[in-house]
C-alpha cells in the first residue's frame, strides 16, 4: 500500500508540473515586441506622471506634454527617448526632462541632459 501511495504521489507531482510549463505561459526568454511611436508617447507620459505622484518631480511636470519620440543608440542598444519641456522651471538646465525606454517600452531612466 505504501508503494502504491508513493507511486501515485510521484505521478501526481510530475504530471502537475507539466501543466504549468506548457505553451502560452507568461515566462518567456524571447525579447518583447517593440512598441510604436504612439505607445512610446503614452508610456513616457505615464512614467512622468508616476514620478510626479511619487514626489520626485515638481507638480508642474504633470501637465507637460511629451515631445516627438526619437530612437537613439546608447551602448550599442537602440532606445526610445522622449523629451518633456517645462518652461515653468526657472533653471534653464532643468527645463527639459529626457525619458529613456527600451524599444519594448521598459523604463530605463530619466535625466536633464539627454545623455
Amino acid at each position: 500500500m505504501k508503494k502504491i501511495s508513493a507511486v501515485l504521489l510521484a505521478l501526481f507531482v510530475f504530471s502537475s508540473t507539466l501543466v504549468f510549463a506548457g505553451p502560452g505561459s507568461d515566462h518567456s526568454h524571447e525579447p518583447a515586441a517593440p512598441i510604436s511611436e504612439d505607445e512610446a508617447l503614452k508610456t513616457s507620459a505615464d512614467i512622468v506622471s508616476n514620478v510626479v505622484k511619487e514626489g520626485k518631480l515638481d507638480e508642474s511636470w504633470g501637465t507637460v506634454k511629451p515631445g516627438k519620440p526619437t530612437q537613439k543608440t546608447f551602448q550599442n542598444q537602440l532606445e526610445w527617448v522622449v523629451a518633456f519641456n517645462n518652461p515653468k522651471v526657472e533653471d534653464k538646465n532643468k527645463q527639459t526632462l529626457y525619458v529613456f525606454m527600451s524599444l519594448s517600452g521598459q523604463y530605463l531612466g530619466a535625466n536633464f541632459t539627454g545623455e
